[in-house]
């Protein structure tokens, strides 16, 4: 499954990772990225899941450092990459944090970050 809006925020698993997150921004400078663990979100009911999945869009895209999100629903992971920007990791992981108390941040000190 894949859901795509404008600002790269995406469900899916159909190419590998790896190939599909952006490592420098429109002028060149790389991102810093970050994963959450989201425990049991496979396993959610279809509500709840998709009251998690509307508040990381809301979350993710009203944040204007976020590059790109990716949500691997069979490995309850998110994979998030920002503009680099000091603090900008742990504001965001904190929002989503807020709105999906679940969510553990695994990696705060990605790539560039």
């Amino acid at each position: 499954m894949r859901i795509q809006d404008p600002r790269g925020i995406s469900v899916s698993g159909a190419e590998p990772l790896h190939r599909r997150v952006p490592t420098a921004d429109e002028d060149g400078k790389p991102l810093a990225d970050f994963m959450m663990l989201i425990p049991g979100l496979r396993d959610w009911p279809r509500a709840r899941f998709e009251r998690a999945l509307a508040a990381m869009h809301a979350v993710l895209g009203n944040c204007q450092e976020v590059v790109f999100a990716d949500l691997n629903v069979p490995l309850n992971l998110l994979w998030v990459s920002v503009k680099t920007r000091p603090g900008v990791i742990s504001e965001v992981a904190a929002m989503l944090q807020m709105r999906i108390p679940e969510a553990l941040i695994v990696s705060p000190h990605g790539r560039g970050g």
